[in-house]
């Protein structure tokens, strides 16, 4: 996974260190179920989120460059929706204290540069849960299309069965975006 950078922040792979960064931000009772996981208890189950996205080599850390401290998690993974390799959908977390900064959908952006000029992906999609009005906010801001929603298609760490609103951007939508010239 290649390590990308802004002038604010840069996404890298997570290493075991992260732990208490990610707990700081995976602890607070809103971010995990806006994105759809529960709360974390404790550090050790920070670790264990960490060892598991070292080991599958998908998702990135967050790094404000101003405090070196982690924030959030941006992931790229198979689309579960698409039955082809080369359809990626996306999934992000921010610590509450960034939000409204522009952080996430600065980060998306670069993620789908990353996927569609070097993977060579043809569609990236993207979803949130219908109260999560934050995420939506992000997915406009980054010219996804609205496809529409998937009825009681996620089942929650707590057992709701919610709805997810589905957005996708093809790789001709994205050249038409951010590369006009």
């Amino acid at each position: 996974m290649e390590t990308l950078e802004s002038e604010r922040f840069v996404l890298r792979p997570f290493v075991e260190e992260d732990c208490s960064d990610m707990f700081e931000y995976a602890q607070n009772p809103i971010v995990g179920p806006m994105a759809g996981w529960k709360p974390h208890d404790s550090i050790d189950e920070s670790l264990k989120i960490i060892r598991m996205f070292i080991e599958n080599d998908r998702d990135w850390a967050i790094v404000d460059k101003t405090t070196n401290k982690v924030i959030g998690s941006l992931g790229l993974y198979n689309d579960r929706k698409r039955d082809y390799e080369d359809a990626k959908m996306i999934g992000y977390a921010l610590s509450e204290n960034y939000w409204g900064k522009g952080i996430v959908p600065e980060a998306v952006k670069m993620v789908l540069k990353f996927a569609f000029e070097k993977l060579d992906t043809v569609l990236v999609s993207v979803s949130h849960f219908p109260f999560n009005k934050q995420s939506k906010r992000v997915i406009e801001k980054c010219g996804f299309t609205y496809e529409g929603i998937l009825r009681k298609s996620f089942t929650r760490f707590d057992g709701m069965h919610l709805d997810e609103v589905c957005y996708s951007i093809t790789k001709d939508e994205y050249d038409a975006l951010y590369k006009p010239f």
